[in-house]
């Protein structure tokens, strides 16, 4: 428990591997020494060394290039990177967390996805079944963006008028029937 309360006071560092070019996911994750190539006249950190002994969340994990995969095993096993054009290990301390709507059994089976990699990040799965599966937790759920959305434009105070029965009800029937 101390070692959490210490970590939740560390960097939160996210990074949305979907977004990332292929070749920039290296030194995005890694960093990069000064003089690696073209361009690179200082050091850079990437997003481990950023989160040292705090979080790196990956999220869109299923888009990671295999080559990439492979790197990311070896920091998870090792506790190690080795930034882009550097001879020196570096030691990292990151409590990883990363989410996927990709289905990364069939990315094994196609040879997309390294199985020791999943096997690694999935220490502690969470599945989350898609709201259409949760019916329950709409209302919830549509009120707190609505919440969100009007205070965005200064209009919270519409939820309290008239006891909240402002929106249509057909509407809000309509909305939760869909998938």
């Amino acid at each position: 428990l101390h070692t959490l309360s210490r970590r939740a006071e560390q960097p939160f560092v996210a990074l949305n591997c979907a977004a990332i070019p292929e070749g920039l996911m290296e030194a995005e994750c890694f960093g990069v020494d000064k003089g690696a190539y073209t361009g690179a006249d200082r050091r850079r950190f990437g997003l481990f060394a950023q989160a040292h002994g705090g979080t790196l969340f990956l999220d869109e994990i299923g888009a990671t290039p295999p080559e990439v995969q492979a790197l990311l095993l070896r920091a998870l096993e090792t506790g190690e990177i080795r930034p882009v054009g550097s001879e020196e290990v570096r030691k990292v301390d990151v409590r990883l967390i990363s989410a996927t709507d990709a289905d990364l059994e069939a990315g094994i089976a196609a040879e997309r996805f390294r199985a020791p990699l999943l096997h690694r990040l999935a220490g502690f799965e969470l599945r989350l079944p898609p709201l259409r599966e949760r019916r329950d937790d709409f209302g919830r759920l549509f009120k707190h963006f609505l919440c969100q959305e009007l205070e965005v434009v200064g209009e919270r105070h519409r939820l309290e008028a008239d006891g909240g029965q402002w929106l249509a009800a057909d509407l809000v029937a309509r909305l939760a029937a869909y998938d």
